[in-house]
């Protein structure tokens, strides 16, 4: 059975990024090793295993319309942050959208509580507590689900300054203590009159062919965000530098991306605005999910990931859009500095991780809520929130005693895996991105 699932492992993983791969098999054997750091780091890489083992269960909840409502598709713990919206409000919300497509509700349920087992299980927390902190995270999602049913301004509640408390306040308060200037003075430098990027890791300048392709896929981006508020400003938008980038995450390896200056909202050096193009990822849900709406819904997968992330954030970045380049998709959003992700290393105590876990429920429970008939053009007519209410009235505590019951299960194997993992990447296992670089 371990030889089997060694091999599983092995041809889902190869079959997911074959493409990305061939292109970069260096930023594999980078993400790879990431992933061999440790359990958690093997699940956040491994969604297309989660999403292969996920079509082989019985669902029980996830019945007819809610297996098929927009997921995020990669919800774990580390994926929870805070953006400056399009209304200037700092939020603390669910983050990195290139995943995101149509499933089942409870995968994004079942998937963090995963990780927060795993997390549990690397703090040294006793199986009770962890079972604990899951609950805690479904009934706060169930609750938020309910607000949303006797609402009709779902689109308004947030967790923000205001109403924020414990790790969460503490994320917004270092997001708000960020500032612009020390984003573009990391990044950049006044040459002459004018900013340009700077030489650094992950840093590449481009010849006149490839910087070409790139400002006329600019110029088609500017076309997706018409209605921002900022696109009738004449001199915002003006392009002062173009760079490739690499370097990223581990969910971004092999992916192209490049970074663009911008002028600001004034010719003042401290308003110029970093862009992110980055090649948009595809899904791993959809190596499941066969669903006739999603055929013809979108142009490329920097679409989807920009369209999706509207819906899921309701007040995105203004700056998201999308573009293409040599017929391949791309997602643009500004590199903010006001993106902070949610630090988990000092949080040490169960009370302090019960606190954050139901802020995290109702995080969830916003982005299924808000992208569903309410949300423009995105397939799902119902609303998800009385279907989930329907669903899960009466029902709450066999819901998250099947979600703990699959949390403690799927973590213990995903630890099993990990090692599987290692053992086969230290092999050779992985034709395209030998453990030792040739």
């Amino acid at each position: 059975m371990s030889d089997q699932r060694t091999e599983q492992i092995v041809s889902i993983l190869e079959n997911a990024f074959a493409e990305r791969v061939r292109r970069g098999p260096a930023a594999f054997r980078k993400r790879f090793r990431k992933m061999a750091a440790d359990p958690f780091a093997f699940y956040r890489g491994s969604a297309a295993l989660f999403y292969a083992d996920m079509a082989e269960r019985e669902d029980p909840w996830a019945t007819g319309a809610l297996s098929r409502v927009w997921i995020h598709g990669d919800l774990h713990a580390e994926n929870f942050g805070t953006y400056l919206n399009d209304q200037g409000r700092l939020i603390f919300d669910v983050n990195d959208f290139d995943e995101a497509y149509l499933g089942h509700f409870t995968w994004d349920l079942q998937r963090c509580a995963v990780s927060l087992a795993l997390i549990g299980w690397r703090k040294a927390f006793p199986d009770d507590v962890i079972d604990e902190l899951i609950a805690r995270y479904i009934r706060s999602y169930v609750d938020q689900v309910a607000y949303y049913t006797s609402s009709d301004r779902d689109q308004e509640w947030a967790l923000r300054l205001d109403n924020a408390r414990g790790p969460v306040r503490d994320t917004l308060l270092a997001a708000r203590s960020a500032s612009r200037i020390d984003l573009l003075t990391a990044n950049t430098a006044i040459v002459g009159d004018e900013r340009e990027f700077i030489e650094g890791p992950g840093v590449r300048r481009l010849d006149d062919a490839e910087h070409d392709r790139v400002m006329r896929a600019y110029r088609r981006y500017l076309e997706t965000i018409a209605g921002s508020k900022w696109a009738s400003n004449d001199i915002a938008f003006a392009v002062k530098d173009v760079v490739g980038r690499s370097g990223f995450g581990i969910g971004s390896a092999g992916l192209r991306a490049y970074n663009v200056l911008l002028e600001g909202h004034s010719q003042a050096l401290e308003n110029d605005i970093i862009l992110s193009v980055k090649e948009g990822n595809i899904a791993a849900a959809s190596a499941v999910v066969q669903d006739d709406r999603l055929a013809g819904a979108f142009e490329h997968h920097g679409h989807r990931t920009a369209l999706s992330q509207r819906a899921l954030q309701v007040h995105a970045d203004p700056y998201l859009g999308w573009t293409e380049i040599d017929g391949t998709g791309f997602v643009v959003s500004e590199l903010s500095p006001y993106e902070t992700d949610l630090e988990w290393e000092d949080l040490t105590e169960p009370d302090e991780i019960t606190e954050l876990v139901t802020d995290l429920g109702k995080a969830t429970a916003k982005m299924h809520c808000v992208a569903d008939a309410d949300a423009e053009g995105l397939a799902v007519e119902e609303q998800v929130e009385d279907l989930v209410l329907e669903r899960v009235d009466g029902h709450v505590g066999e819901l998250v005693s099947w979600v703990q019951e699959f949390a403690r299960e799927y973590a213990e194997l995903t630890r099993a895996d990990h090692a599987r993992f290692v053992d086969a990447f230290r092999h050779g296992a992985f034709g395209g991105v030998s453990a030792v670089a040739g």
